[in-house]
């Protein structure tokens, strides 16, 4: 049985030295000079619910405030997606220590039931009978309403809402008010539980000030956890993905003000799953140096995209599917850097040595993304794997190209004619294979290339794998 003082929030060291609520910060500290005393910060209170309400609205749409500071949540329909209440719990617990906060979770057929559970040592339940029976042995002071007659109460033996019940309601109402018994009846569900859900705003921005001065950005990465933590509650009751985020890392104020900096995540495709975002944070944080120390960081999400669905192919792809191969290419990104980490571009030319162009792939993230997933134009002329950085001019004997052993034409021509702008190429190209049957990618210099009279050579520009 929960005691009146544990009610008040009175702790047990607090009770033996004679602490009472109410009591001035003199005569708590005349009864124990050691006492660790804290202002209230209502303010920073209400902006702790808010960041917690926040991520736990991607386990449910409907979230709601409630006195004390707690949160309600209508989590029926989303059990079986989280696999089940005590999976739900573990993940709400885990969210609740990401965001540095400590909790007790219960859960119950009713809000109020829940809510009563919770503030008395928590507890899950789900059949209707078996709550009933639980909040029925609960302490009568766990309802606020009926902490302002607690003397009454008290002198009535009313210790467990059970003995609350059975005193004649119109009695207790005039007494208590009817907000004591709409509380018991709500709880016990035999009346409608009303609330106000929380309303995401239309845009994702959080911020929180830190500890301390921050010098190492590695540390930094517990409040980014945090400020993701809560973005993925906005994705999920916006129902979309983000595709890049940045972090701010904010410097001193006043006379010594610096911008802040910024730490920009650039996503190969869009994503609504912390996993993945908080690793590569992890990863540019690592080899992020500061130039002055930290106090307050902030998430924006810059780009967002609708959720897609869940792909509905039934076999994995072999060697991992196309979200693996970018999640890899991202996390290369953010340890490497973008810049030392390259992909191929093309490039509307039909010079084989321009039409390709290497870029830093963070730049060319999202194209090559869609690119890859455009089918093989099957129907186009044969290319090499290999391009030669330089064509190799080849001998020519008894009017064979020779490299190695004589070359049979066995595709071709492919004639290409461009570049006139610039360094002009005019070329027919061909398929060659050597008598150990290796294909390579040769081409013939036309007639317009040897205006001064020298002879048509061939050249190697490319082998076949």
């Amino acid at each position: 049985m929960l005691d009146q003082e544990k009610v008040l929030g009175a702790s047990r060291t607090a009770r033996a030295a004679g602490i009472k609520p109410g009591m001035r910060r003199g005569g708590v500290l005349m009864l124990e000079p050691g006492a660790h005393i804290h202002d209230r910060s209502p303010q920073k209170e209400a902006e702790a619910v808010q960041a917690v309400a926040m991520a736990m609205l991607q386990y449910s749409p409907e979230v709601a405030e409630a006195e004390e500071l707690s949160l309600v949540l209508s989590v029926g329909a989303s059990l079986s997606l989280f696999g089940g209440i005590r999976s739900l719990c573990r993940r709400i617990r885990a969210d609740l220590r990401a965001l540095g906060f400590t909790g007790r979770v219960s859960c119950a057929p009713t809000a109020r039931g829940a809510w009563l559970l919770a503030r008395c040592n928590g507890g899950r339940v789900v059949k209707h009978q078996t709550m009933v029976r639980h909040l029925d042995n609960l302490p009568a002071l766990a309802i606020p309403a009926a902490r302002p007659f607690a003397d009454w109460l008290i002198g009535l033996g009313c210790e467990k809402i059970a003995h609350l019940r059975r005193l004649p309601r119109p009695g207790l109402q005039r007494r208590c008010g009817r907000k004591l018994l709409d509380t018991i009846d709500s709880a016990m569900g035999s009346a409608p539980e009303l609330f106000q859900w929380v309303e995401p705003p239309t845009t994702f921005e959080a911020k929180i000030e830190l500890f301390d001065r921050i010098e190492s950005a590695e540390l930094l990465l517990a409040g980014a956890q945090r400020l993701v933590t809560m973005m993925l509650g906005w994705l999920s009751a916006q129902q979309l993905a983000v595709e890049r985020v940045t972090l701010f890392l904010f410097h001193e104020r006043g006379r010594q003000a610096r911008l802040p900096t910024p730490v920009e995540i650039i996503l190969g495709e869009p994503v609504w799953q912390g996993e993945h975002i908080i690793r590569l944070l992890k990863e540019r944080l690592g080899r992020l140096e500061l130039d002055a120390p930290a106090i307050e960081m902030a998430l924006e999400a810059t780009q967002l995209q609708p959720m897609a669905p869940q792909s509905d192919c039934l076999f994995p792809e072999p060697g991992g599917s196309e979200e693996d191969q970018v999640r890899c290419i991202e996390l290369l990104v953010a340890r490497l850097g973008g810049e030392s980490v390259r992909q191929s571009k093309p490039i509307a030319d039909y010079r084989p040595e321009v039409a390709n162009a290497w870029v830093s792939v963070q730049e060319n993230l999202r194209e090559a993304s869609v690119a890859a997933q455009l089918p093989p134009n099957l129907n186009s002329i044969m290319r090499p794997t290999w391009l030669l950085t330089k064509p190799i001019a080849l001998l020519i004997r008894s009017n064979r190209p020779w490299y190695g052993s004589a070359l049979r034409i066995v595709a071709g021509p492919e004639r290409v004619e461009a570049g006139w702008w610039s360094d002009g190429a005019s070329r027919d190209y061909y398929v060659a294979q050597d008598e150990a049957g290796s294909l390579m990618w040769i081409y013939l210099e036309r007639l317009s290339s040897t205006a001064e009279g020298g002879e048509r050579r061939y050249f190697l520009h490319g082998l076949f794998g």
